[in-house]
């Protein structure tokens, strides 16, 4: 893919994340919660220019900074997110006001880092930043389920049926 098809595959799934941290949404712990990850780094890897052909070794150590950036913004916006269960048993999950400092101090980093990597002369591909992206998302839901699955369900919710089984709550589309 080129440079600018990534850009705007960060540019979506950027402004997804950021539209979606905000509303309360159900976090099922079922789900495939590492496939949308895994396929924007599969997106990122195909591409040859992920190192900078003539500074291979400085372009790694980018790469590699990028990717940390992006590892410990995927830790901070998980633990900055509120997370409970309901009665029925269904957990749900909102960011909060710190997270967007999380999000902001991120952003930050990775804008110097790219900064120095112009500044020596280094080619930074997008590629870093798509990787960074499927890291960061990675982390956040990993963590995010692990949360979830730790959290104390409410007792109703397996009592209502008085077989110790949780069910999910049935809900009525008119």
């Amino acid at each position: 893919m080129s440079g600018l098809v990534n850009t705007l595959v960060i540019v979506a799934v950027v402004a997804l994340v950021i539209v979606r941290q905000f509303r309360t949404t159900r976090l099922d712990s079922g789900r495939r919660w590492w496939l949308v990850p895994t396929v924007l780094a599969v997106i990122a890897l195909r591409e040859p220019g992920v190192l900078d052909a003539h500074h291979p070794v400085a372009s790694a150590l980018l790469l590699g900074a990028e990717l940390l950036i992006g590892l410990v913004t995927g830790v901070g916006w998980a633990w900055t997110s509120r997370i409970w269960a309901e009665a029925d048993g269904g957990v749900w999950t909102r960011s909060t006001g710190s997270s967007v400092a999380v999000w902001a101090v991120g952003i930050a980093l990775r804008v110097a880092l790219f900064a120095l990597g112009a500044v020596l002369g280094i080619h930074q591909h997008t590629s870093a930043l798509l990787l960074a992206l499927a890291g960061t998302l990675l982390v956040r839901s990993g963590i995010m389920v692990w949360r979830a699955r730790s959290l104390e369900r409410p007792a109703e919710a397996a009592a209502a049926y008085r077989d110790g089984t949780a069910r999910p709550a049935w809900k009525e589309r008119v």
